[in-house]
């Protein structure tokens, strides 16, 4: 339907608590693919489930023109269904098979309807997905996390929705899987509203759509084009700032150089009046008429220290607040070339099954390289990394490595004690440090103040990432190669543009696995491995 849309007015939502999500939020989607994005906590997630009718508002209506389809970012799914009653069509294909074998009973042309190329279309849409190899009676407990959102968003493609909402849709992907869904979603023709931190997907957009607390902003074109523009108003703010702040300053100057004349002149003329001789209430109508003159006087350059003072707070609420990781690490640096990590023939299992070749693997890690390690999901470049640092031993091999030296960041991100303060953590990695070094060192990953003092079981993914970033990158020794699992995921754009941040500062080796291309290329990748069918290759970076 060309003229789908969603339609949201003065909607308002708070949560048992009474903690407000929205207030009085009216917008309008129109057709076409729009990216929605705030940092997490805004409500990006809560806004779909609005739309889709698994919330209801406190205030205002929500209107869909259309079908709607849903892909929540956590999928209600079971293990013991099937991939036929995942995607919604195993009732319509039991009725065809019956039908086939001679059964022409009416109920089972109600189930059908007008579905009779059902298993063609089901098959078109996995395999677009690539979902090729799937069979229909498979159970869903022997899919791999990526694979059970992709059958996800099958489900939902089959319903030819005129509206589709997806949370978070490309979470658990591999690169190959990411761009079967880029490309499906890039010849979407109805009104696709998206929740997303991958930026390769929101640079598939046609339409940003930044979510506040009372508005939702919408910017034309994509992903990039929205930073621009977004950077551009952010210089122009700067700069009003700037200027707001030096017209305050002069007109305080001002304001305080004219008391001082008045000040002066009234003196000035009570000596000239007590030496003129004249009479008392001649020079007493005379005093009065040079205080009032001073007084509009300071009333008039009052009114502009307080009209600049309005100017500079209009320009602050202007600016965005942009919290940015600025360090310098010294101590994780590494002389060139030397070996940090040599693993031969290296060796794990599953179960049974060996990871990895009758051969083994084999790698070599020097200083400082930096490392993308690529590959799909369920191939093993966890347990590589486990192996890397030590969690895990190899089943075969040899394995030499910088003890002490090697950081691993599991995708848990499990290395704080959640009952301890942020301090306290920090206090533990580096326990020869002043406090007046620590909490220096926690203001430069943003915890200022209280901030430093809170529970780490109170952090949100963002912080507790920044938390775990401070107590590594700062120890006691300090790493050398650092180890990281999936960094990006389940994080806000902000708080990925802190860890590039922190990873830019970090003078180490480092290897990252990650399928978020874009993360690689601005960490400055210069090494791409891939695993893949118990094997390691070398590979150049991807090519768009």
């Amino acid at each position: 339907m060309s003229d789908a849309f969603v339609v949201c007015s003065n909607l308002s939502f708070t949560w048992p608590d009474d903690t407000p999500v929205f207030e009085d939020l009216s917008f309008t989607v129109a057709g076409g693919r729009t990216g929605l994005v705030a940092p997490n906590g805004a409500g990006k997630s809560t806004l779909l489930k609005l739309i889709a009718g698994e919330l209801r508002p406190l205030a205002g209506s929500v209107t869909v023109r259309g079908t709607l389809g849903y892909l929540p970012q956590s999928l209600p799914l079971t293990g013991d269904l099937t991939v036929a009653e995942v995607l919604g069509v195993a009732a319509v294909i039991r009725a065809l098979d019956a039908v086939e074998s001679g059964d022409v009973s009416e109920e089972h042309f109600a189930v059908i309807g007008d579905d009779w190329d059902i298993e063609d279309r089901t098959r078109a849409e996995l395999d677009r997905l690539g979902l090729d190899d799937l069979s229909l009676d498979r159970g869903l407990s022997t899919l791999s996390g990526g694979q059970a959102v992709s059958l996800g968003l099958a489900a939902q493609l089959l319903k030819r929705p005129d509206v589709l909402l997806l949370d978070e849709p490309t979470n658990n992907l591999d690169l190959d899987a990411r761009h079967k869904l880029y490309d499906v979603l890039s010849d979407w023709k109805g009104c696709l509203l998206l929740v997303s931190h991958d930026r390769a997907l929101l640079d598939r957009m046609e339409r940003i759509a930044e979510l506040d607390v009372s508005e939702l902003r919408f910017h034309g074109g994509d992903f990039t084009s929205y930073e621009e523009v977004v950077r551009a108003g952010q210089e122009t703010a700067e700069r009003n700032v700037r200027n707001a702040e030096q017209d305050l300053k002069r007109e305080k100057r001002e304001l305080q150089q004219a008391r001082e004349r008045a000040e002066r002149r009234a003196s000035n003329a009570a000596r000239n009046l007590k030496n003129a001789g004249l009479p008392r209430i001649f020079a007493g109508n005379m005093k009065r008429g040079a205080q009032e003159s001073a007084g509009r006087s300071g009333q008039m350059h009052a009114s502009r220290v307080t009209e600049a003072r309005a100017r500079l707070d209009e320009a602050g609420r202007a600016l965005r607040d942009e919290q940015r990781i600025t360090l310098d690490l010294p101590e994780t640096d590494v002389p060139a070339g030397r070996t940090l990590f040599l693993g031969e023939r290296m060796q794990a299992h599953r179960g049974e099954r060996p990871l990895f070749t009758d051969e083994g693997l084999d790698l070599v890690i020097r200083g400082p390289e930096r490392i993308a390690l690529t590959g799909p999901n369920g191939s093993g470049k966890t347990t590589l990394l486990r192996l890397v640092h030590g969690e895990l031993a190899p089943d075969g091999g040899r394995i030499t490595r910088a003890d002490g030296r090697i950081a691993y960041l599991s995708q848990r991100l499990d290395l704080l004690d959640l009952d301890r303060t942020v301090a306290e953590n920090f206090t533990a990695f580096a326990p020869h440090r002043t406090e007046a070094e620590r909490m220096n060192l926690l203001a430069r990953f943003l915890f200022r103040g209280s901030r430093a003092h809170l529970p780490a079981g109170v952090l949100s993914g963002g912080e507790r990432l920044r938390a775990v970033l401070a107590c590594v990158l700062c120890a006691e020794p300090a790493p050398q190669l650092l180890l990281l699992d999936e960094p990006t995921n389940n994080l806000d754009l902000v708080s990925a543009g802190q860890l590039e941040s922190a990873l830019g500062s970090y003078r180490g080796a480092f290897v990252v696995v990650s399928h978020d291309e874009p993360f690689l290329a601005r960490i400055g990748v210069g090494r791409w491995l891939r695993l893949a069918d118990g094997e390691l290759q070398e590979t150049g970076a991807p090519q768009e």
